[in-house]
């Protein structure tokens, strides 16, 4: 139900009845304040203002000797009133609008800090999670969205999309580290792609990537979701994957690689290291490799997307495999090579050399 607009206006006329010369800005800015916590919208400011002055204008009757020049005199000085105090007023209530998102967010972002970090007390956390319509008994899933571009307000607006789209106990979003955090129940369909379509409007392409962490349950299942999607995104930054949306689900074969250093610096130095004796040592040929592999073994692709010609990507091929002994288009050896490449770009090998 909206709010009765008559004492508004009430309030407005009072400070238009005080003298010439008062100061006029700060009851105005109170007032302003008053209304948006009150529930009144800007409009309701702006009629109620301007309610003030019609009747404040219709209720001082002119003598009957006053010139048009007075006449004249005394509606300019309603109006610059009318003005001065319209003005203060939309300021005030403005301010008490973003001290009021400012506060909302600095919760939500203290609530999610907890709720990912798991430090605060559960029973406290579960009340402060029913007002966000977080269920901590359910299944989860932390959605992490990395740009430079991410503010507060583009993150707000995101937010607020999302729990329009699924409702706003499903879906929670707040600004973390920089990174865009979403939390929602599990199960809920497409939304990876919802939050790449806003992201795509608000950003534009090529601006963002988003790591999706896998569906667990209870407070320490959030946690885990989270630090999932994070690592997804910093295996896309290791791996050079550029793709818009990625899943953890789909690259659990690499920190099955990375738990086991040793045998993944033997890989990449035994099958790998020959080609560093190559004229200018071994990165460009990794680098066509990698072209090679995201090509699915497609020369021509792998030549034009490297500024090549293809009869330069074959003699690439045709070195590495007289260096190396392993040749991609050899079905046996392709997956070895494939595997050694994507260790060499998780070590940072040649240019961090592993230890033995």
């Amino acid at each position: 139900m909206s709010p009765d607009p008559q004492p508004l206006t009430e309030q407005c006329q009072t400070l238009l009845q005080l003298p010439p010369g008062t100061h006029r800005c700060h009851p105005a800015a109170a007032l302003g304040r008053q209304a948006a916590n009150s529930g009144h919208s800007i409009d309701d400011l702006v009629a109620a203002m301007l309610g003030a002055a019609s009747r404040t204008w219709t209720n001082n009757t002119p003598p009957r000797d006053e010139t048009s020049a007075a006449v004249h005199s005394r509606a300019a000085d309603l109006l610059d009133a009318t003005t001065d105090i319209l003005n203060a007023a939309i300021a005030g209530f403005h301010d008490h609008v973003y001290r009021q998102l400012a506060d909302n967010d600095d919760q939500r972002t203290e609530f999610v800090n907890d709720l990912l970090t798991g430090r605060a007390d559960p029973g406290h956390l579960a009340e402060r999670a029913h007002r966000y319509g977080i269920r901590l008994s359910g299944r989860h899933i932390v959605t992490i969205a990395a740009s430079p571009a991410l503010t507060d307000a583009v993150v707000r607006d995101i937010d607020a999309a999302l729990a329009s789209r699924y409702g706003s106990g499903n879906t929670l979003t707040t600004l973390r580290d920089g990174q865009l955090v979403c939390i929602s129940t599990g199960g809920l369909r497409g939304l990876p792609a919802e939050l790449a379509h806003h992201l795509l409007a608000q950003l534009g392409a090529g601006s963002w990537q988003i790591g999706v962490g896998r569906q667990h349950s209870g407070i320490n299942g959030i946690a885990t979701s989270l630090q999932e999607a994070r690592n997804t995104l910093d295996l896309a930054g290791k791996l050079g994957f550029t793709t818009p949306v990625l899943n953890a689900a789909d690259l659990l074969v690499f920190p099955v690689l990375l738990r086991d250093r040793d045998a993944i610096t033997d890989l990449v130095t035994t099958v790998l290291g020959p080609l560093q004796q190559a004229r200018g040592g071994a990165q460009p040929y990794l680098d066509t490799l990698a072209v090679l592999f995201e090509n699915q073994g497609n020369h021509t692709a792998t030549a034009r997307q490297m500024h090549l010609s293809v009869r330069a990507v074959t003699y690439r091929l045709d070195r590495i495999h007289t260096l190396t002994g392993y040749h991609p288009n050899e079905p046996t050896q392709r997956f070895t090579l494939h595997t050694a490449v994507l260790g060499a770009r998780l070590l940072g090998w040649p240019d961090n050399e592993p230890s033995p």
